[in-house]
């Protein structure tokens, strides 16, 4: 079972009384902020204003010699290349750039790869491509940073490069008229967690002379799509242009945003930076993932509502594609993990023959949030292996993949993401090798945050208003989570056919309800009369005029002390089933313990999850777990339609009978 950490913020109330003194603020917000480290008043009134502040274009390393050149480039009608990216950020960014370009009358094209016949980045290919047409000048967007060899190719062939990225750099940088890249180590700007929209952006502020607040209301909305499509983190200057963009996509959104937010039924007005997030930007990475990415770049610059509706929808079928493809992959990689136990390995490494590569990077996303690995998802095709990894915080899985480099045949990424090329024949020895990596380091749970503990009985529409206070909401400002402690499971109810819940919960005088998306009854392990704790968002939902608070479940436990050894036994299990190691004392249950977890069984059928919750500290989840494994292996309990029930025809037998439990009593200590 995948456990998080809960972890609770601390919080100064006198602190939080100052700041919401000073900054006349609702005290609720002002002990989020606080239970976020933010205790300055000025960094937080600078976080709630709605005036943008960005940073100095000119700050970036060569950003005045790129701007230069281009300028010159122009006048002198040279053919410009804008050479972008087939994700969003990429493709805003060559939005962008070109758009700029050609309104100062530039010839100017855009050339973006095809995921899966080139992949990302520059090639000889593509250079030639370029060079046919008559390109003698080429712009990178999103990427070049890692291209020495290509940009030196260009050079041979009579093209002049400037390169625009924010990814970081090789030792090495490459020979190029300008490399613009805040990650530069002689780069002084003072803020660098921008997308690689933002460095083409602040390259034609500086081209155009203009303060970037002034060229903000031409691309604010191009901006904040590519700000929150790149998981930027929603703090300086991220945070300035998401909140005008959702301001500007609001008031007049150019024709291609428009004609996205009609093809997709998102009403305009409660526009915010999860639909942004969840709506906008996965339609336009469809293109790239789907086909061909030039259709978003198309509709992000037209300027016919009808051609974009006609693009718009077409991008709208292809989502849906898109969608029912993860799922099938998601499907079939999940069947693979547990038929072969992956999901106890320390790194889940999973592969299908031909999977798409468009998608696989989400598959890999979704499977790390389901069983709270690092998670690598390989697609096979003519004896090569191609794939896309993901990770929480706390585990660096592009070191992880680095230690690996003797099977791989290219890899790159970063803490959080990685792709790798591989041998199909080698599969099994990267398996192997990320998880030999893994276990020279403890385990380190993923953490969910909790901002505040809060009691139901204080719970309003106006907490849920000062929450709102404090978008937009994404990475480095995630929605505020809350915990409730204690509560006792009332009653549930079934929603939209049985896809979500409605619970009813009761803590002393206080009743209230709280709904629990993409859960059905079959699934919801929990019973009438437990007491449960739980993890909160708070949100506000009109209905019929009246406005009231709307209480979401995000995770549900029941109520019990969650020591910190837990998560180490969760590693103890997986590592005894994976063949890495026994640790008997933490792992093996007595005769008593067995008894306890059939005589439970016996008396009321359960899911795994819940037993293994109704036995966390006493004998503990790995004792629970073996004591699973023996009570199958013996044939006393069967797993039927997800629940452990007890066999009605078993004969009388032995514990010693179990070769599991043989196993386990064979020693003491650690193997």
């Amino acid at each position: 079972m995948a456990f998080k950490k809960w972890q609770i913020g601390a919080v100064d109330k006198q602190t939080a009384k100052i700041l919401a003194e000073e900054c006349d603020v609702d005290s609720f917000a002002a002990l989020i902020a606080v239970s976020r480290g933010i205790d300055d008043p000025s960094e937080f009134e600078l976080m709630m204003s709605d005036e943008p502040v960005l940073g100095e274009p000119r700050e970036l390393a060569d950003i005045s010699v790129a701007a230069e050149f281009l300028n010159n480039a122009i006048k002198t009608n040279r053919k410009i290349a804008v050479f972008g990216d087939y994700d969003c950020d990429g493709v805003t960014a060559t939005a962008i750039m070109l758009h700029y370009l050609k309104s100062k009358g530039a010839d100017a094209v855009a050339y973006i790869p095809d995921r899966v016949s080139e992949g990302y980045g520059m090639s000889r290919e593509a250079i030639d491509n370029l060079s046919s047409q008559g390109v003698n000048v080429i712009v990178t967007v999103d990427n070049g940073i890692s291209c020495a060899a290509e940009v030196e190719y260009a050079k041979a062939l009579g093209i002049d490069v400037v390169v625009t990225d924010h990814h970081l750099p090789p030792e090495k940088l490459p020979v190029a008229i300008a490399v613009v890249d805040p990650h530069r180590k002689d780069c002084r700007s003072s803020f660098k967690e921008v997308c690689g929209a933002q460095v083409a952006f602040k390259l034609i502020c500086v081209m155009d002379d203009k303060e970037p607040e002034q060229m903000l209301n031409r691309y604010g909305d191009l901006l904040a799509i590519a700000v929150m499509g790149d998981v930027m983190p929603l703090i300086n200057e991220n945070r300035s242009i998401v909140k005008y963009g959702i301001r500007l996509i609001k008031a007049k959104p150019r024709v291609g945003v428009s004609a996205i937010i009609n093809s997709s039924g998102i009403d305009r007005n409660t526009l915010n930076s999860g639909r942004i997030s969840f709506g906008i930007v996965p339609r336009i990475n469809t293109a790239g993932r789907m086909g061909s990415a030039y259709r978003a770049l198309e509709l992000l610059l037209c300027e016919d509502m009808m051609k974009a509706l006609a693009i718009a929808g077409e991008l709208e079928d292809d989502n849906a594609l898109r969608q029912k493809t993860e799922k099938d992959i998601l499907t079939e990689a999940v069947k693979k993990i547990e038929e072969n136990g992956y999901q106890h390995n320390r790194v889940i490494v999973v592969d299908g023959k031909d999977w798409h590569l468009g998608v696989i990077g989400i598959v890999a996303s979704r499977l790390c949030e389901k069983y709270l690995k690092p998670t690598v998802v390989l697609s096979v095709k003519d004896g090569m292996a191609h794939g896309s990894g993901r990770s929480y915080e706390g585990f660096g899985l592009y070191e992880a993949i680095s230690a690996c480099g003797k099977v791989l045949k290219k890899y790159g990424g970063h803490a959080l993401a990685a792709g790798v090329s591989l041998r199909e024949e080698d599969i099994c020895d990267f398996r192997d090798a990320i998880n030999k990596y893994a276990l020279k380091s403890d385990y380190v749970p993923p953490v969910m945050k909790l901002d505040l503990k809060i009691n139901p009985a204080a719970m309003s529409v106006d907490m849920a208003y000062a929450v709102k206070r404090l978008e937009p909401f994404g990475p480095g400002n995630p929605v505020p989570q809350f915990g409730i402690f204690g509560v006792t499971l009332q009653s549930i109810s079934e929603l939209s056919g049985g896809k979500h819940l409605k619970l009813m919960f009761k803590k002393e005088n206080a009743v209230f309800a709280a709904l629990l998306f993409s859960v059905s009854r079959d699934k919801f392990c929990f019973n009438i009369g437990d007491v449960c704790d739980i993890a909160v968002c708070l949100d506000i939902n009109m209905y019929k005029g009246n406005t009231m608070l709307s209480v979401q479940i995000k995770a549900i436990r029941l109520s019990a002390d969650y020591k910190e050894n837990t998560f180490s036994e969760i590693t103890a299990f997986d590592d005894f089933v994976s063949g890495y190691s026994i640790n008997r004392n933490v792992l093996c249950p007595t005769r008593e313990d067995i008894a306890n977890v059939y005589r439970s069984i016996v008396s009321s059928p359960a899911s795994e999850k819940r037993l293994e919750y109704m036995f966390i500290n006493s004998p503990g989840y790995a004792k629970t777990k073996t004591a699973l494994m023996v009570l199958t292996e013996l044939g006393l309990v069967v797993a039927n339609n997800g629940n452990y029930i007890a066999s009605v025809n078993h004969e009388k037998t032995e514990l010693e009978n179990s070769s599991v439990y043989r196993r386990l009593k064979g020693g003491d200590g650690v193997e």
